[in-house]
């Protein structure tokens, strides 16, 4: 399964590529919401992970044009903004998940299984 990355945070983005990949994901990065439409519209992608307060265009900006183009990739939105109302808008907007930072590195994996479990048709009990 292939993720994208969205975090400003340098040192963050890396860190949890480490995580996924470890995890058996492979993983590409961006650092600014212009980077993550590009890669999105460039490459195919299993899921996105994506920050809201990043440079350029913020991840609530990302997100609305993501689903303004139809894609329906699943997106985990993983931010320092927690309050009630932030998670409200990130789900309006069309997010699929959404955990607040700093967040339990075995709970992110389990909502990233999840997400991309969600996301896939089981079609084995129709064998005959």
């Amino acid at each position: 399964m292939r993720l994208l990355i969205a975090d400003d945070e340098v040192n963050l983005a890396l860190a949890l590529k480490s995580i996924l990949e470890d995890a058996g994901y492979v993983c590409d990065v961006c650092n600014d919401g212009n980077s993550v439409l590009k890669k999105i519209y460039e490459d195919v992608y299993d899921g996105l992970i994506l920050d809201i307060m990043m440079p350029q265009k913020n991840g609530y900006e990302v997100l609305h044009e993501i689903r303004q183009q139809k894609m329906d990739i699943p997106i985990l939105v993983l931010s320092a903004l927690s309050e009630v109302d932030d998670k409200v808008t990130g789900f309006d907007l069309g997010a699929n998940d959404y955990m607040a930072k700093p967040f339990s590195t075995k709970e992110l994996l389990a909502r990233v299984r999840v997400m991309l479990k969600q996301n896939t048709v089981d079609d084995s009990y129709l064998q005959f």
